[in-house]
């Protein structure tokens, strides 16, 4: 039989629905490729220090105390979504850093020898600004991530 060129499938995880339909297909995967899974969630730590500083989230002086509990939050999340019957007998590892997005997840690709990125893409659908001028977070995944990059988009009718 000939070796599965999928061994590690790695799956960035930011808990909207885009990303936990990347989590549905990466999960098909690694059951079919016997492949292990690594969930990998993002503590976005500069948009926290941007709520900061706009107000938006507590004291700056509790950002120690933010980040725990995102983090927490993100293990609980990650939690439930491996807690999926579809999720059995699938090898998971959790994931969970602080940092850019884009940045941690081609970081975590090449430090863990992934053969395999499945995210979540909105395809140009999200109407941010930003997206528009600076790229989302796939695109600068599939430019940096040194391994196949999947990107799953939101599908156009809703699951039954």
């Amino acid at each position: 039989m000939a070796e599965s060129r999928f061994r590690k499938i790695l799956v960035p995880i930011d808990f909207s629905p885009c990303s936990e339909e990347a989590f549905r297909v990466a999960l098909t995967l690694a059951r079919t490729f016997q492949a292990e899974l690594l969930p990998l969630h993002v503590v976005d730590t500069s948009a926290l220090a941007t709520f900061n500083q706009l107000g938006l989230l507590a004291v700056p002086s509790d950002a120690q105390g933010q980040k725990r509990r995102l983090r927490h939050h993100a293990r609980l999340n990650v939690r439930r979504l491996l807690e999926v019957e579809a999720a059995k007998g699938v090898t998971a590892k959790r994931i969970i850093v602080e940092g850019g997005p884009f940045v941690e997840i081609a970081k975590t690709a090449r430090i863990e020898k992934v053969d395999l990125v499945v995210m979540g893409s909105y395809g140009g659908r999200s109407g941010n600004v930003d997206k528009i001028f600076f790229g989302s977070t796939a695109e600068k995944v599939v430019r940096t991530a040194g391994c196949p990059v999947l990107t799953v988009p939101l599908p156009s009718k809703p699951r039954r």
